[in-house]
């Protein structure tokens, strides 16, 4: 019986030199236009396509990883090279992580590919989950879905907020409520194909950091899809509804089921920004002189170094430990998928700052990408969960009892 590793394997190691190369040599040299530009970064997206970076194949090779390490191990590395261009990179996987959470082997075999297109002409998709007045709280979602018998369709009307690449997706995956008697247990999730009608968006939301990233509401009037598009099929559905209804346990809610296996990734990504802030701060540290030495030989700045590495590595761990319990169904039982989340995105936050800080007076300008590291770092701690959600999750975890 082998002993217990932290060590990679030969596959493992291959795949996060490959991505990190891309990383390296395509994503870093594009960041700062990209940022500056606002605009979904379709020449890279191509590139990665081309090169089997962005596409089913690669994402479903890392989630067949046993050990539940390759999925975070490329994220980190896309992360670190900018976090707006990996997120136009990523967000489309939300939207199959929907799919998977909940979809029929069927449904999955028919959107997927839809959702990323080919090399020639890749797509993006979108997960509509939050609205304008229900982030957090996805009991409190109003977009409704009614089934027409008649001509065996769902009709969804109703408004998503920030969803990621929403409005210029291929493929919408959305989340509305059939049952509003029910709570968050009356609802479904819903495929809408490609050029649907009723389908509008306003268009791109300017934002804080993550600005390569396409972010936009998304409005649904009289959205007819047909009854096939119900993920999980209407059967089952309608059986779920019924335990409900009869007080039984009716089976995961359709947005917290896509969360729950994509906070440790949101994790992951997390840990590429700090890493990547970390790294730039600690080859400044060492060339920057400052009354006549090297300022990474002040304590000050050598102690911040050196507890910035310690929280990257200790956040990293907490993903990869998530990450692998995930794969192999072990239940977090305290909350770990969301712990990791927690911790991740907080240190980069905290991490992000440190490394403007060490920087000094040039750490806040744009000539150096700390800046807008820190800005697009923010985020962690709120999409997906925010930081308040995640302890929320993890306290009810530990103590058995619905803590609000």
């Amino acid at each position: 019986m082998g002993g217990f590793s932290l060590e990679l394997n030969e596959d493992q190691t291959d795949l996060r030199d490959w991505v990190h190369g891309f990383a390296r040599d395509v994503i870093r040299p594009a960041a700062s236009e990209w940022d500056e530009r606002e605009e979904t970064p379709w020449p890279v997206i191509q590139e990665a396509a081309k090169i089997g970076l962005y596409g089913f194949e690669a994402l479903a090779t890392w989630f067949a990883d046993p050990i539940g390490l390759s999925l975070p191990i490329a994220t980190e590395e896309l992360f670190w090279g900018d976090a707006g261009i990996a997120l136009a990179l990523m967000g489309t996987g939300l939207a199959v992580a929907g799919i998977f959470a909940s979809g029929e082997p069927e449904q999955l075999a028919e959107w997927v590919p839809e959702c990323f297109g080919d090399e020639s002409d890749p797509k993006l998709a979108a997960f509509c989950a939050s609205e304008p007045q229900a982030g957090s709280d996805v009991a409190g979602y109003r977009t409704r879905a009614r089934y027409d018998e008649a001509t065996d369709e769902w009709v969804i009307n109703g408004q998503k907020a920030w969803a990621t690449n929403g409005g210029i997706a291929n493929v919408h995956v959305v989340t509305a409520v059939i049952d509003p008697s029910l709570g968050s247990r009356g609802q479904a999730g819903f495929i809408i194909p490609p050029g649907t009608p009723g389908v509008s968006s306003p268009g791109k939301i300017k934002k804080h950091g993550m600005r390569a990233s396409h972010t936009a509401d998304v409005f649904f009037d009289d959205v007819r899809v047909p009854g096939r598009c119900v993920l999980g099929g209407r059967e089952r559905v309608e059986a779920r509804l019924a335990r409900a209804r009869e007080g039984q346990r009716a089976g995961g809610q359709a947005a917290m089921a896509t969360f729950e296996t994509t906070r440790p990734t949101v994790g992951a990504m997390a840990v590429g920004v700090a890493r990547a802030a970390y790294e730039y701060a600690l080859d400044y540290a060492k060339d920057r002189e400052a009354f006549g030495r090297k300022i990474i030989e002040n304590q000050s700045i050598a102690f911040d170094l050196a507890n910035m590495k310690m929280e990257i590595d200790a956040a990293r761990l907490l993903v990869w430990r998530a990450a692998w319990m995930g794969r192999n169904n072990v239940p977090f039982t305290a909350g770990e998928g969301s712990m990791s989340k927690l911790k991740a995105s907080e240190v980069s936050v905290w991490a992000t700052e440190r490394a403007i800080h060490i920087l000094g007076g040039a750490g806040y300008t744009r000539e150096h990408p700390v800046e807008r590291m820190h800005r697009d770092s923010k985020i962690f701690t709120i999409f997906e969960g925010t930081s308040e959600i995640q302890r929320l999750v993890v306290s009810r975890a530990i103590s058995g009892m619905q803590i609000k």
